[in-house]
Formats: C-alpha cells, sequence, structure tokens
C-alpha cells in the first residue's frame, strides 16, 4: 500500500482494521499473510470486538451525509463514529459546545443508533460487563455492611 498523502486526516477505527484486514491480520494468528508486528495484532484484537466490528463503508458514509445540518467538525463525526455513543451523556463530551451548537443531542443519538446499530456479540459483551459491575457492587455493600 502507498501513501498518497500523509496527515490527510483522522481515520476511523473502522479504517483502522479494514487497514489490517487488507494487510492479512485475523483473529488466527497462524493465517497470517504478510508479516505483521505484535502491536498490530493487539491493535486488530481490540478493533474487531469493538464498534468498528459491525460497521461498513456505507454506514459511514450514510452517517456523513446525516450529520450535514449538525455542522459537526470531521474530529467530531470521528469521535461519534468510533465511540458510539448510546446515550446523550456519552455525546455530551464528544462535541464542542454542544448545547449552542446542537438542538436536540437525543436526536443526534436517535440518529447513530439507527445508523449503527448494536450487534448481538457487544450486546452480550456488555451484559457480561453490566454482571461484573453489579457483583463488585454487591460485595461493597457487603464490605461496608461488616
Amino acid at each position: 500500500m502507498k501513501i498518497l498523502v500523509e496527515h490527510a486526516g483522522p481515520l476511523t477505527n473502522f479504517e483502522v482494521l479494514d487497514f489490517l484486514k487488507s494487510r492479512g491480520a485475523a483473529k488466527d494468528p497462524t493465517r497470517v499473510l504478510a508479516p505483521l508486528a505484535p502491536s498490530e495484532f493487539k491493535v486488530y484484537d481490540n478493533l474487531a470486538k469493538g464498534a468498528a466490528a459491525s460497521q461498513t463503508r456505507e454506514s459511514i458514509n450514510e452517517f456523513v451525509d446525516k450529520c450535514k445540518p449538525y455542522k459537526l467538525t470531521k474530529n467530531e463525526i470521528v469521535n461519534i463514529i468510533n465511540i458510539r455513543p448510546s446515550s446523550g451523556a456519552e455525546i455530551f463530551p464528544l462535541i464542542e459546545n454542544i448545547e449552542e451548537r446542537v438542538e436536540n443531542s437525543e436526536e443526534l443519538v436517535e440518529l447513530v443508533m439507527q445508523v449503527f446499530p448494536v450487534d448481538k456479540q457487544e450486546t452480550k459483551s456488555g451484559e457480561r460487563i453490566k454482571s461484573i459491575e453489579e457483583s463488585v457492587e454487591e460485595r461493597n455493600v457487603e464490605a461496608a455492611l461488616e
């Protein structure tokens, strides 16, 4: 692969994942087509578990087109695509002066959820994290009562 324009701008996690796939990265390190650094495997593994794994170029382009009325910066759009906020509290720190620039932040969150729906694997990992958090909280309460 040849770099055409240096520092052309920020990349989405999907674009990084797609690049690593094109270099031969896979969940099974024995199926590697090209020599990859251990750090590239770690990046691939982390991105393959996140929101980027369920995104497509078409969904990203659709989201960028639908964001035009909000007049978001390129960096804000990339952050929203990478993080995929599911509530107003999660989108609030991603957009500078959101109160002044976006009339209804919940509408923007709904757009994110519509274009980038949560897949089954992420739901299962989210439920697992929630159950771990609940068990830690129960232990803290029990320790406080003792």
